[in-house]
């Protein structure tokens, strides 16, 4: 294969502590990246964002990184042509809800009492998903949700986030995504290479988290960052596929590392 384009997560992947670019996992300053990331871009290959952030959010990163377009809320909103195109796609979401219900989401918090909030403030703006945080069985999350009638909607972990966003959790708490069945980084990443008319052959991706290995599936070769493998589900899942490489370094640093071998392949 001859990489033409790099789907890339981003928070925990592509950017490191406190959101920066230039810090590695323990907070070291590294120029690595952002060397890589040149060279990247000085190989003419096209690089998508893919992240549970807004789209707001996204098309800001964009111009910051130089992107070619972004996949955001967990693979609902793809946009591109600097975020003046975008398609919102609602999976198996029924025609007659615009949003996912206020009064069910309300019942699940109630549920899951202290183990599962809002993920305050970066839940504000979003226009298909909502933005949780916590810690919680997300199989028995989604029995609970077909068992409602709910069945088209299901709860996925995006992976770690900061133990000071929770501290009353008692354990470092997770990013979660409840989205329609059907909606998710895979099928985004798959409908935008049918768009660009780009063989997935041709195509890399990079994460750190469950939410993200589903890219693998729709991508030639998939690299996860060493801190995946911290996620508690996701090393038995990494037989399920043959495309998969783990990098020796975590977050900015491991993903330099998978540019390299994307650059590598020209």
């Amino acid at each position: 294969m001859s990489v033409r384009i790099i789907y890339t997560d981003v928070d925990g992947t592509m950017v490191g502590p406190h959101g920066s670019f230039f810090l590695a996992e323990g907070a070291q300053l590294t120029l690595e990246p952002a060397k890589a990331l040149v060279d990247l871009h000085a190989a003419d290959i096209k690089l998508v964002l893919v992240s549970g952030r807004t789209r707001r959010q996204l098309v800001e990163a964009s111009a910051i990184f130089g992107s070619d377009g972004y996949i955001g809320e967990l693979g609902a909103v793809v946009g591109w042509d600097d975020g003046r195109q975008s398609e919102l796609l609602r999976g198996a979401m029924p025609d007659h809800f615009d949003r996912i219900p206020d009064d069910l989401l309300a019942e699940l918090l109630a549920r899951c009492e202290g183990r599962l909030e809002l993920h305050s403030p970066w839940h504000v703006g979003r226009e298909l998903d909502v933005l949780l945080r916590g810690k919680v069985d997300v199989a028995a999350v989604n029995a609970w949700l077909r068992s409602a009638g709910f069945d088209w909607l299901s709860l996925h972990d995006n992976g770690l986030i900061p133990p000071t966003t929770m501290p009353q959790l008692g354990e470092t708490p997770h990013a979660y995504h409840l989205v329609p069945d059907g909606v998710g980084k895979g099928e985004a990443v798959a409908w935008d290479l049918r768009r660009r008319g780009i063989d997935p052959a041709d195509a890399m991706a990079i994460g750190d988290s469950v939410s993200d290995l589903r890219m693998a599936g729709h991508v030639g070769r998939m690299h996860l960052v060493a801190n995946a493998l911290r996620h508690p589900e996701l090393p038995s899942m990494l037989p399920n596929y043959d495309n998969v490489v783990v990098e020796s370094e975590a977050v900015t640093l491991g993903w330099a590392s998978a540019v390299r071998a994307a650059l590598a392949t020209h």
